[in-house]
């Protein structure tokens, strides 16, 4: 994950939840009312989002001391502490809805990740991401989906060209497509053509494309068009793909199965912020 970019990400959040100031807060608390807090899960699931949780509290205030207990990756269970706070307790209580509700979207997506990555059980296929993220949090989306064991798919659009069922019939055939991206984009660039037909597949393997994906096709169809793809070119399988029906593709012999739902279709890993009131300093009772 790219520190900087995550700080001008943080930065807009926060300027986005706490606008002019957090009047509760501010009412409530002084300045020298020092708390401890801690970050608990309510659920189980794979954490994701250390950096989040450092660099989040860390732009509220400097005087916020933060100790993480998980590493992203983690498993982590019902009740179970990650990340211990301390200090101002109006900083931390500014900080904190941002900060869980990035956290639990990026554990949510790791979660579903590692449990489409064990559900698949094929060693041999890597499960990737699609460019179904929501808008703003692509890069911690992305990241959380390499957390819970899956691989990036292109980031954006520059990330790659990907010639589909549009592109074809702008240029009228696979093959001219796939020539006139060759000449467009440089030699570090690869060229990946959707195909749906046996018959394209063949067209696409002509045309000399880097990367071939199945389009929609049931796992017997993705077999078969494996057997039929040259080594040396990247095979994909994406559209219809569930976590229900993941396990039907297993065997099939495609490199990668990209899913969508990983990031558009993720239930967020529940968690709170519990402030210590036993041990504030400060606050007069």
């Amino acid at each position: 994950m790219q520190q900087l970019m995550l700080k001008h990400m943080l930065e807009h959040f926060f300027k986005e939840d706490i606008g002019w100031g957090d009047l509760t807060s501010q009412a409530v608390f002084s300045e020298d009312h020092i708390c401890e807090a801690a970050i608990s899960a309510k659920e189980n699931g794979v954490f994701a989002g250390a950096m989040v949780i450092k660099e989040g509290f860390a732009l509220i205030d400097q005087k916020i001391a933060v100790d993480i207990n998980k590493k992203d990756g983690e498993p982590v269970a019902t009740g179970e502490v990650i990340a211990r706070l301390k200090g101002p307790a109006a900083s931390l209580l500014t900080g904190e809805r941002v900060v869980l509700n990035l956290i639990q979207r990026m554990s949510g997506i790791a979660t579903l990740t590692k449990r489409s990555v064990m559900r698949l059980n094929d060693p041999d296929i890597r499960i990737c991401d699609t460019r179904k993220t929501t808008p703003g949090l692509r890069m911690l989306e992305k990241y959380a989906v390499k957390i819970g064991g899956g691989f990036n798919h292109r980031f954006g659009l520059d990330g790659g060209i990907m010639i589909k069922d549009n592109h074809i019939a702008a240029c009228g055939s696979i093959g001219k497509a796939v020539e006139k991206a060759r000449a467009a984009c440089g030699h570090m660039v690869k060229i990946e053509v959707e195909i749906e037909s046996e018959k394209e597949l063949a067209e696409a393997v002509e045309a000399g494309a880097d990367i071939i994906m199945f389009d929609n096709c049931p796992p017997e169809t993705v077999r078969r068009f494996s057997d039929m793809t040259p080594p040396g070119i990247i095979t994909e399988a994406s559209g219809g793909i569930s976590f229900e029906n993941l396990p039907a593709y297993r065997g099939t012999g495609v490199d990668y199965i990209s899913l969508g739902y990983l990031t558009h279709s993720a239930k967020a890993v529940d968690f709170s912020m519990n402030v210590n009131l036993n041990k504030m300093i400060g606050l007069e009772r």
